[in-house]
């Protein structure tokens, strides 16, 4: 497969994008200096303007919209209580000629923000190292190369006789936000084409499925004692342990090992001296299928009580937690941080087609599971078909981690097929627009 070349002014590009930090806030921490995503998607915009990109969107949206339950509660918590943290993370909409119908669009989606952290940016004449180079600012850059490319094969996409292209460059997709404030409402204000490719390290194999996550939080909320008469309070880190090995055991059972079950934080405190009564337990459930979302929650609550269950009957006659034992169901509450999202899984021939036959890609193999990203908001929009489709590997890339990478060769090929996906997506849409035009009329028809 052909790859386009990043000039010296994409690799220029990529270097200053990977200057700036722009981990959101859910990342970082209210408390630190804003995210400068602003002046990343402004540098990105104009970029795209040199191509013939205008800017029709550059905002957050409004606080409203994330009123909403399937939006996640530490979204929700920060917008309420921080005014400028939506206005800090906005999001950007490019779009290549004038607007185009649905079924002559393609769009782009690509996340600006990163997880937390930084590293000098650095190119060592092969690959680019520096937070966001694999997820996902290395891609970002390597889009506009092959539209670039696209252009030169293909004059007549952008115009307005041909396929338009838009480009998504949203905030919100690390951190657990899961594009609640970045992607969702630009879906939902209808940014978006027949095609729809969100950019995320694939290994250049088009992945037409986004799984979804429940999180829940297992609160104790009981009181403190001090060691000398830990019968006084209440034991939140041996209740809390108890049902975290509990629920380890028992959640696989009940969601009939559909999807791997996280039983992940544990905190109830620091100190040798003291007994908490309270702290918190987290589970992330993952499914690929929203249907199955209620079956989980439902799992979760049955195997929670009869974890109370169990710890009452176990600890009522042990020295010290008889009173934790009796009141665990009483202390003791389950709280949704996530709940609600969908799954994609687009089946649409016409998808494998042009990114099969037509651009040469490979499928991500059906027997391996897929992620969550933003994605899963393109599920049930009419008229759409989408996949996730990027260079390099999120765990080979070390993306998220100290020391990610992308090689200049693995952002030249993606830049390659987005070339070629667009152009094959811009003859079979002069193909059918001319089989339209020259279908005889049938009797009665206007």
């Amino acid at each position: 497969m052909s790859a386009a070349p990043l000039t010296d002014s994409d690799r220029r590009l990529l270097l200053r994008l990977l200057e700036l930090p722009t981990a959101g806030y859910l990342e970082t921490g209210s408390g630190t200096a804003p995210p400068r995503l602003r002046e990343a998607q402004d540098a990105y915009a104009r970029a795209a303007c040199d191509l013939g990109f205008t800017a029709v969107h550059h905002a957050a949206p409004d606080p409203a919209a994330l009123d909403r339950p399937d939006t996640p509660l530490a979204v929700r918590e920060a917008a309420a209580a921080h005014p400028g943290f939506l206005a800090a993370e906005p999001s950007l909409v490019l779009r290549l000629g004038p607007p185009r119908p649905r079924e002559a669009t393609a769009m782009f989606n690509v996340h600006l923000d990163t997880v937390a952290g930084w590293e000098p940016p650095r190119f060592d004449g092969a690959r680019f190292h520096g937070r966001g180079s694999a997820d996902a600012k290395g891609p970002a850059v390597a889009l506009l190369a092959g539209v670039r490319a696209a252009l030169r094969g293909d004059p007549g996409i952008g115009t307005g006789s041909g396929i338009g292209v838009v480009v998504q460059a949203v905030a919100g997709e690390e951190g657990g936000a899961m594009g609640s404030f970045g992607t969702r409402p630009l879906i939902e204000h209808g940014f978006v084409g027949r095609l729809n490719l969100f950019c995320e390290p694939t290994s250049l194999r088009y992945l037409p499925r986004s799984t979804a996550a429940m999180t829940a939080r297992i609160r104790a909320a009981g009181r403190d004692a001090v060691d000398d008469r830990p019968d006084r309070g209440h034991n939140a880190t041996v209740l809390l342990g108890f049902l975290a090995q509990h629920l380890a055991h028992a959640l696989p059972e009940r969601t009939g090992g559909a999807a791997p079950v996280c039983v992940a934080g544990l905190h109830t405190g620091t100190r040798h001296n003291r007994v908490y009564g309270s702290g918190d337990l987290l589970l992330n459930l993952p499914y690929a299928d929203a249907r199955a979302a209620p079956r989980l929650g439902e799992a979760v609550e049955s195997a929670l009580a009869d974890g109370l269950a169990e710890f009452s009957a176990r600890f009522a006659d042990v020295p010290g937690f008889a009173l934790t034992a009796a009141q665990a169901p009483q202390i003791t509450r389950l709280e949704w941080l996530k709940r609600g999202l969908p799954t994609l899984h687009c089946t649409d021939p016409w998808l494998h087609r042009l990114l099969g036959e037509h651009a040469g890609l490979d499928r991500w193999p059906d027997d391996q599971p897929a992620f969550t990203c933003d994605a899963v908001w393109m599920d049930g929009v009419p008229g759409t078909c989408t996949a996730v489709l990027g260079p390099g590997d999120l765990a080979a890339n070390n993306a998220h981690a100290d020391g990610e990478f992308a090689d200049l060769a693995e952002l030249e090929d993606f830049a390659g097929a987005v070339a070629r996906v667009l152009t094959g997506f811009a003859r079979e849409f002069r193909a059918t627009s001319a089989a339209s035009a020259g279908t005889p009329k049938r009797q009665g028809q206007p």
